[in-house]
């Protein structure tokens, strides 16, 4: 395991990229359980990159910016960007 290294080139890339997408993961009230951890993980594996959303409710009782951090420990990937509600996470 270890942090996902990317180049400033390849990061510039892949942030226009997931700008295209639409967040395929909501996280909510629940907050980061092992299904939603799983659920990720199987969407890097297939994708390798996966735009996800803090809804409102998870936001009420927690950090964004901790729970990304957090999120993109657990998953062994990397934050792309991060702006408002949504998280880009990649893993090669």
């Amino acid at each position: 395991m270890g942090i996902q290294n990317t180049t400033k080139e390849q990061d510039n890339k892949l942030k226009k990229e997931a700008q295209a997408l639409k967040p395929l993961i909501q996280i909510g009230k629940h907050g980061l359980t092992p299904n939603l951890i799983e659920q990720v993980n199987r969407l890097l594996k297939k994708r390798k990159l996966v735009k996800v959303k803090f809804l409102k409710s998870f936001l009420g009782d927690h950090d964004k910016k901790e729970a990304a951090t957090k999120l993109a420990e657990v998953t062994d990937s990397k934050i792309i960007y991060a702006t408002g509600f949504v998280v880009a996470l990649y893993k090669r």
